[in-house]
């Protein structure tokens, strides 16, 4: 599989704390992030033509295509290590159903797990898994 770009909600602690899932089931490194906050990610939702003030959602870039919410979930659980990529079974789910389930969890995301007063800013060691 090529390269992936994942965009996510820079602020949500739920949010850091499935990247940091994802960084740690992807030692190849194929997959970079950005937050959607970020000048690279306000670009690429532009590019997509995705809205800039869609914030609540998970975006997954692979090539030329972008995939939102639970979509990107799954595609992204696909290109992990382990039993991960099972997940991806769930892709038969009707994306009505799925994203049902994706909607609930975002609206409440900051009640359950809080949120930062900003961006994460990544270590040195993780720096290169971050977009500019």
């Amino acid at each position: 599989m090529d390269q992936a770009i994942v965009l996510f909600d820079g602020v949500c602690n739920f949010c850091n704390a499935g990247i940091n899932f994802v960084m740690d089931r992807d030692p190849e490194k194929r997959i970079r992030f950005a937050p959607l906050q970020s000048e690279a990610g306000q670009r690429l939702l532009k590019k997509f033509n995705l809205s800039p003030t869609a914030l609540d959602t998970l975006i997954l870039i692979e090539g030329e295509k972008s995939y939102t919410k639970s979509a990107a979930a799954l595609r992204i659980a696909k290109r992990l290590q382990g039993l991960w990529p099972l997940l991806y079974i769930f892709i038969v789910v009707p994306p009505f159903i799925r994203d049902a389930v994706y909607d609930f969890i975002a609206r409440n995301r900051y009640k359950w797990f809080g949120k930062t007063e900003a961006c994460r800013v990544p270590t040195p060691e993780l720096k290169e898994r971050f977009l500019e």
